[in-house]
């Protein structure tokens, strides 16, 4: 599966603490984050991650890869207190919606995913995924 990780500052601490606990799991799916967390999260845990732009450019990215159907889970550690508009975030979890994409956006959420993903229960998304027809042009 393809995973996006994403945190706003006060929660990429807790997003690599989450790493660390399930480093087992996630190593075997592909990573993306957006820079520096996941610089940090490569860097604590040995990950292999596929970073993207930093800040809102690295949102932009996972809300492309979002809509051409190339991210499976996506888990945003946000800060429910300290958030400016929320504007950019409400534009990706829009997406996720319209797409089917599981988000996580604290930790108990992300506990659920992570154990479900590790059960199999997600394993819907590559059936859906490879049952899909090109388009012919």
């Amino acid at each position: 599966m393809n995973i996006a990780l994403i945190a706003n500052d006060t929660k990429k601490e807790l997003m690599v603490q989450f790493c660390i606990a399930y480093c087992g799991v996630f190593g075997k799916h592909t990573l993306y984050a957006t820079g520096s967390t996941g610089r940090m999260i490569e860097e604590s845990t040995g990950l292999s991650v596929q970073l993207l732009y930093s800040g809102q450019g690295g949102v932009e990215q996972v809300e492309s890869m979002v809509s051409c159907d190339e991210i499976d889970l996506l888990m945003l550690f946000r800060d429910g207190i300290n958030v400016a508009d929320g504007t950019e975030e409400n534009n990706l979890l829009r997406l996720c919606d319209v797409h089917n994409i599981p988000v996580a956006t604290n930790i108990a959420t992300a506990e659920a995913l992570i154990h479900a993903m590790e059960r199999g229960d997600l394993e819907w998304r590559e059936i859906q995924k490879a049952s899909r027809k090109p388009i012919e042009w």
